[in-house]
This record gives structure tokens, C-alpha cells and sequence, in this order.
């Protein structure tokens, strides 16, 4: 892949536009602790985040403008600061030591962004497009002084054609942004702006990457593949940016080991089935990927060989007759636009288990014990934002020598690398829905009543659950959704769940992890928590799956690892040391795990990978330096989830 990095000169803008270097003052300033990570030493604006952003929609030509943009923080009301604060090292929020500023954002707060940048003139031609990873929480973004686009929502991506606003040589562009943070209903997962305990310090503006490519006007959007092991096929298809015409087609070509296994043309804005001959199928003992081109192309006029043009002749366009006549259409010249992406043959679905009458998670339709860990994904130098992406690789890697084989991403969705990494290294994910509302807007217990929200924050919160839908379904790794957390802003959660199935069939639904289950006849599992070292499995079910959403939970604080030394640290039981550790782990294993396992248990998630700030339940320390036990140990300990030890 080849990647126009922005030349260091454009990195730093022009200093008489900003003001001294200056720290926030006390009570604007974030509690950032000393702690560090290895990898966060090693930041600097040039090798910020380099790689490129989008690993299921790959292209080769683009810019990346992560480094160090101006930056004022200002009252929400007021016009645009006559002269910035300082400098800000993009794609870390504000709050965070990684961004150099490490200031509170309140909602009565703007950020303002500022940056030049140049087009390359090799683009000449082609349609420019600004693209942003995810910027927290609503943002508008100015080019040249024009106002080019708005988005609402803090972990999706989004981008504006900003070809009409360019001008040749530097261009402006400022980013303002505004976010409520815990004084919203709006989906932020465990931010807040007075953070204790399980709750963490709030995030602000941009936390991923921004990055420019040159498109041509009618592109490829989307691919989407969805695999059917059964059939031995894999569904593939493809949005276009807008209207096509019918010499506008997609080529689409799947390979293996480099060598293609399959190929078809196809009309724009249509999908087609390719078969896989002898899947190879992914799992997390063996994640086989296949690679996957979408190019569009022009072809010769499909139907001009076609002498009738009555009514009959226009419908059987709409039937496998279109499929026959693009499929061998010849191609005229070379493709308008090309993305390379991958997937995978593999199949999610409930089924008969070990245990009768009692349905299990099944994984390519076999039973599959799934062993996972709570996943935060803060960091104490990025927060949001992992400080590199070998940094965010390095957690999966070590909780798969840990032996676990699932994480269930907790309240926040991660940058796509992520789960492209996960793809490769063959971690099942259960993806939660950021939730809207924290600890004051649940009803607890076993009540059937839900949250009440107006119906403007009803349809925002389902914009973006479609929105993550959609951004992450491409991904193999992923294979649960979950929609609500112990009732933290849960509101109708039948309905939410159909919704989600509607949008993606091949994934399972979980409604509801832990507390409040009110939908039994749509969620395809019954999922509580627990942190108890006795045995406690749900009652068995007909019609869906047995988990433990959340358990253990042990907490065990390393010298010189700890968020705030002296202060009062959070876990749900605390061990003295490695040895006392080990063996508290051990209980939860063998007393609640594994004895619920053979009562029907489908699925487990240990509470967690991580220390976060106040909370030391970690199987790592925030700062990822020190394992509470060693990756070995942990793995020998879960070893008879899937190879139970012989009878005496």
C-alpha cells in the first residue's frame, strides 16, 4: 500500500496564529496521573497513527492529517477565537496526555480545530474527500470558510466531498465541536464528567484518524460479504456513491493465497453470489481469510446485441437474464475506482448443545465454549484512543495466550483496525451498543418497565445503533450484537433487537446484558452477571442460549501500576497478592464456569482485561506493563473448557 503522508511543513501552522504554550489552568485541568504505556513514550506528531484507517475498503492513494493541528477551547456561544490556544497532536482527544492538552470539556465548551493543507497535484481531476474516524460528540467542519458538512455521533466514521471548496495551493480547514458528555442522553458508554470508580474520563473531539483521498465522483461506497458455509457461497455487495447507468459495472474477484477462486461482473449497485470452492473455514484455532477487489469498470452497452425493447425485454433486466448478460460484458478500459477488502466462511447461529433440550452458541455448527474478557479499551495516556495501533493489537494478543477466544467490546466501539486485527488473529467479539445513560436512568431488578425518552433522542439513538451496524458488520470477528447493558438508558429493547436482526441477519442478538430481560422471545440468549464465587447459571431455555455477561472481577493493585497511588482503588474483591490472585481466579473458574458449562452455559465473560483508572479488576494494569498472573497460567486454568481432564 502506498500512502502520501503530509509533508512535515504542513504538520505545524504558521506560529502567529497561536498562542504560548501555556497549561490549562487547575480547574480546567484533567487528571492525567504518571502513568504511561511503553508505546505512548513513543509518540511523536510524525508517527502518530500512520496506517491506513479503513482495513475492509483499502485504496491506495490518500493523506493522512494526523499531527499537531491548532486548537482553542472556547465558550459554546461565542464566534470563532480571533487567534488559537496552542498546539493539539490529532487523532487524541483533549482530555488526554497523549494531545498535549489534557483540559475539561464541558457542554458549554467549543473546540476549534485549525489545519492547512495541500492537495497533491497528482489528484488533479479527481473528487476530494475528508474523511474522520470518529470525532466526539457533533461537529462541523469548515473548509476555506464554507461550511461543508455537519455529523452527529461519537463512534462512526463520516466524510464530505470538499471539492467545490478547494482552492489551489494551502487550504483551511477548521473543525468545531461540541459535546454534552454525561449531561446528554446521547450514546457516550462510560464517560463522565466527574469520573470514580466504573466510570471513566470523558472524551472530547477528535480521537481518530482524519485523512484525505481522491475519488472519482461516482465511487465505490460500500462492500458488504456476507458467507453461507452451508451453500458454500459468499454474498457480496457492493453501494455506489450515487446514480450509475447501465454501462456502469462492479467487477468483483476473491482470492486465496493471491491466487483468484472466483469472479463475476456485476451492475452497479447490485449483489451477486460467488461460490467458495472448499471453504476454508475461519475460527479462532484457524482464521483463514479470503481477499476480496471491487473495481468498478465501464463496459460496452450490455444489451446492444438485444433487437427487442418491449416491455418484456425491460423486465427480464430485473432477473438472473441481468446477471447472465453483465457477467460476460467486456470491461473498456482500466477501472474508475478500486477497493480491496476481505471476509471469511464462517456461520454464527443457535443450535442444539451438549446439553439436552438447552440451545448453544454454535460457530461454523458445532459448539463452541466462547471464554472472553470484558473489554474496555481505555487507555491511561489516550483514554479513547489506544497510543498506537501495535499498542491496540497488543491486548487481543495477549488475552489469546491468555486462552481466551471471545471479547465483548464493552459500551465503546474501537477504530476498524481493530477489528481487522482481531480478524487476523482469531478473537470472536461480542460488539455492545454504546449506551445513552448512565446509573440515574435505569430501573433495576426484574421490573418490565424501561426508560422513557422523547422521541428525538429515541430516533438518534437508533441512527447510530444502525450506524455501528452497518460500519462493523463487515467484520468476520465480530458475531453479537449487544444492544443494551443493566438497563443503563434501556428502552424497548424487543423492538431494538428485531431491528438489529433486520439489519443483520448473520450475527446473533443479545437485547439485554445483565439485570432487566424483557425480551425472551426475540434476544437469541439470556445473558446475566454475576460476581458471586458459587455456582449461579440463568435457568435453562427452549429458545435461546445460556451467558454470563459479566463475572469475576477480581481486583489485585500492583505498586507503581496505579491510576491514583494512595487513593481508594474499585474492585469487587481484592487479592493481596500474584499467588492469592491466582487462586481467586481459579474459584471463579472452576466453581462458576466450568460447573455451568456442563449445566448448558454458552458463554463467559471475566470481568476484565484491564485495570481502568479507579478500577483494578484487570487482568493487565491500566498501563499494560504487569500481568497479574502470567498469560501461561490463565491459560492453563481454562484449558478444560475444551479438553476436560480424564476420569480417574
Amino acid at each position: 500500500m502506498r500512502s502520501l503522508l503530509i509533508t512535515a511543513s504542513l504538520l505545524a501552522l504558521a506560529p502567529a496564529a497561536a498562542h504560548a504554550q501555556t497549561a490549562p489552568s487547575v480547574k480546567d485541568a484533567v487528571y492525567t496521573g504518571d502513568l504511561m504505556t511503553r508505546w505512548g513514550k513513543e509518540v511523536t506528531p510524525e508517527n502518530a497513527w500512520r496506517l491506513y484507517p479503513r482495513p475492509q475498503m483499502v485504496r491506495e492513494r490518500w493523506v493522512n492529517l494526523n499531527g499537531l493541528w491548532d486548537y482553542a477551547i472556547a465558550p459554546k456561544a461565542a464566534e470563532r477565537p480571533a487567534a488559537m490556544d496552542r498546539k493539539i497532536l490529532v487523532p487524541f482527544p483533549v482530555e488526554s496526555k497523549l494531545s498535549r492538552v489534557a483540559r475539561k470539556v464541558t457542554p458549554d465548551d467549543r473546540i476549534w480545530y485549525r489545519r492547512s493543507f495541500t492537495v497533491p497535484a497528482d489528484w488533479r481531476g479527481q473528487n476530494v474527500m475528508l474523511n474522520f474516524g470518529a470525532v466526539d460528540y457533533e461537529a462541523t467542519v469548515r473548509v476555506n470558510g464554507s461550511v461543508v458538512g455537519s455529523h452527529k455521533g461519537g463512534f462512526d466514521a463520516f466524510g464530505f466531498d470538499i471539492t467545490p471548496y478547494l482552492k489551489a495551493g494551502e487550504n483551511e480547514l477548521i473543525v468545531e465541536v461540541t459535546d454534552p458528555t454525561s449531561a446528554g442522553t446521547q450514546p457516550r458508554g462510560k464517560q463522565i464528567l466527574a469520573p470514580a470508580g466504573i466510570w471513566y474520563t470523558a472524551v472530547s473531539g477528535i480521537w481518530q484518524t482524519v485523512w484525505l483521498e481522491p475519488l472519482p465522483k461516482l465511487h465505490i461506497a460500500e462492500v458488504r460479504a456476507t458467507p453461507d458455509i452451508d451453500r458454500g457461497t459468499v454474498d457480496v455487495a457492493v453501494a455506489l456513491s450515487g446514480w450509475a447507468n447501465d454501462t456502469d459495472a462492479v467487477r468483483l474477484t476473491a482470492s486465496a493465497g493471491g491466487k483468484p477462486i472466483a469472479s463475476t461482473i456485476i451492475r452497479a449497485n447490485r449483489q451477486a453470489t460467488l461460490a467458495i470452492p472448499n471453504a476454508h473455514l475461519w475460527s479462532p484455532d484457524d482464521p483463514h481469510l479470503y481477499d476480496l477487489k471491487a473495481e468498478l469498470v465501464t463496459i460496452a452497452d450490455p444489451y446492444a446485441g438485444e433487437a427487442e425493447r418491449d416491455r418484456k425485454a425491460y423486465d427480464s433486466r430485473f432477473t438472473d437474464h441481468e446477471s447472465r448478460v453483465y457477467a460476460k460484458a467486456q470491461v473498456q478500459g482500466a477501472p474508475r475506482d478500486s477497493v480491496a477488502a476481505y471476509f471469511a466462511m464462517r456461520k454464527v447461529s443457535i443450535g442444539p448443545g451438549r446439553v439436552a433440550g438447552q440451545p448453544a452458541i454454535l460457530l461454523n455448527n458445532k459448539p463452541l465454549f466462547q471464554h472472553g474478557t470484558l473489554d474496555q479499551g481505555w487507555w491511561p495516556d489516550g483514554l479513547y484512543t489506544p497510543p498506537s495501533e501495535e499498542a491496540m493489537k497488543s491486548d487481543i494478543v495477549f488475552l489469546k495466550k491468555a486462552g481466551f477466544n471471545m471479547l465483548r467490546k464493552h459500551i465503546k466501539v474501537e477504530p476498524a483496525r481493530y477489528y481487522h486485527d482481531a480478524d487476523r488473529l482469531g478473537m470472536l467479539i461480542w460488539q455492545d451498543m454504546p449506551s445513552g445513560g448512565g446509573e440515574d436512568q435505569y430501573l433495576a431488578g426484574t421490573s418490565q418497565y424501561q426508560a422513557i425518552f422523547p422521541s428525538e433522542t429515541l430516533a438518534e439513538q437508533q441512527k447510530q445503533l444502525s450506524e455501528m451496524v452497518g460500519e462493523l458488520r463487515a467484520f468476520p470477528s465480530i458475531v453479537t450484537w449487544v444492544v443494551n447493558n443493566e438497563g443503563w438508558g434501556q428502552y424497548d429493547s424487543a423492538t431494538l433487537a428485531r431491528f438489529v436482526k433486520g439489519l443483520d441477519p448473520s450475527r446473533l442478538v443479545n437485547a439485554n446484558s445483565g439485570w432487566v430481560d424483557v425480551a425472551p422471545g426475540v434476544s437469541e440468549m439470556l445473558d446475566i452477571h454475576t460476581y458471586e464465587d458459587v455456582p449461579r447459571t440463568p435457568p435453562l431455555q427452549t429458545n435461546r442460549a445460556l451467558v454470563l455477561g459479566e463475572y469475576g472481577g477480581v481486583g489485585f493493585p500492583v505498586p507503581g501500576h496505579i491510576w491514583k497511588p494512595g487513593k481508594d482503588n474499585w474492585s469487587y474483591q481484592v487479592a493481596k497478592d500474584e499467588k492469592e490472585y491466582l487462586v481467586r481466579f481459579r474459584r471463579k473458574m472452576e466453581g462458576v464456569i466450568r460447573q455451568a458449562k456442563e449445566n448448558g452455559l454458552s458463554a463467559s465473560v471475566y470481568t476484565q482485561t484491564t485495570d481502568v483508572e479507579d478500577e483494578i479488576n484487570g487482568l493487565l494494569t491500566y498501563d499494560r506493563a504487569v500481568p497479574k498472573a502470567s498469560a501461561e497460567a490463565l491459560a492453563e486454568i481454562a484449558a478444560p473448557l475444551w479438553n476436560p481432564p480424564a476420569p480417574d
